[in-house]
């Protein structure tokens, strides 16, 4: 039989899952492979990949999609790494440049403009190699992953989007979930879902083991995973989820 091939999400806030899946061993069961959120999404649609850690905003793309699970990289708040930047007040922005590398983060800035600063922008693509940092002074960037920490640093003023979700609409923003292109046997999701919260579970040991590898070490990470990062897929996020799904179809 095939093995399963997971494409799973390369950023901090995923630490707590890889640490789950390798330290209980599952790896050694599936294809297991890392890359950026929008290439998880293209991986699934394409089936080049059978369960993947996708942007929520890729859910509509696929034919047939299972979410299954108890954890996601989800928001009650401040999330810190889905980010609004820029070098004016934000009144005065008319361009805004979307991260290239989620869609989940680019749609949900476009809902929040149309359904709640009631804004109309000039909306701005990019690609790899874009240079985020050099923008004019109307201008503003979405950036999302480890960067924010380190690109935050270089702009006057900055919007938490995950922050203004939840003031907006009063729930937590999901931003990926677990999801299959199709059913999958009830033990393997058991045996996925246990090897997930033996991360979650232990985010001191996964501090440990990763703290010192990335653009968010030692404590900032552990407070970053515990304070801003909620990874429980409840129902409060589901209620989150489906809306912003409706206000997707809406753009």
């Amino acid at each position: 039989m095939d093995k399963i091939r997971i494409s799973a999400v390369k950023y901090a806030n995923t630490y707590p899952f890889m640490y789950g899946l390798t330290e209980s061993g599952f790896e050694r069961k599936v294809v297991l492979e890392t890359d950026h959120p929008s290439d998880c999404a293209a991986k699934l649609i394409s089936g080049k990949a059978d369960l993947g850690l996708i942007p929520v905003a890729s859910l509509p793309m696929l034919r047939e999609y299972h979410i299954i699970g108890d954890y996601c990289i989800g928001a009650n708040g401040k999330v810190r790494t889905v980010l609004l930047l820029c070098n004016c007040d934000f009144d005065k922005v008319e361009t805004i440049y979307l991260d290239y590398r989620s869609r989940s983060s680019v749609n949900l800035s476009k809902i929040l403009a149309k359904n709640f600063w009631d804004r109309e922008f000039r909306w701005m693509n990019t690609s790899k190699g874009f240079d985020f940092r050099n923008i004019g002074m109307t201008e503003a960037v979405v950036l999302i992953g480890d960067q924010c920490f380190e690109y935050e640093k270089s702009f006057r003023f900055k919007i938490d989007l995950a922050e203004e979700w939840k003031e907006s609409t009063g729930l937590p923003f999901v931003f990926a979930c677990w999801t299959s292109n199709k059913p999958l046997d009830p033990g393997f999701v058991e045996e996925f879902n246990l090897a997930l919260k033996l991360g979650v579970d232990n985010i001191e040991l996964v501090v440990r083991k990763y703290g010192e590898s990335g653009a968010i070490t030692g404590n900032i990470l552990e407070k970053y995973l515990t304070e801003n990062i909620d990874f429980n897929l409840d129902s409060e996020k589901r209620k989150g989820l489906s809306l912003f799904l409706e206000y997707l179809k809406k753009l």
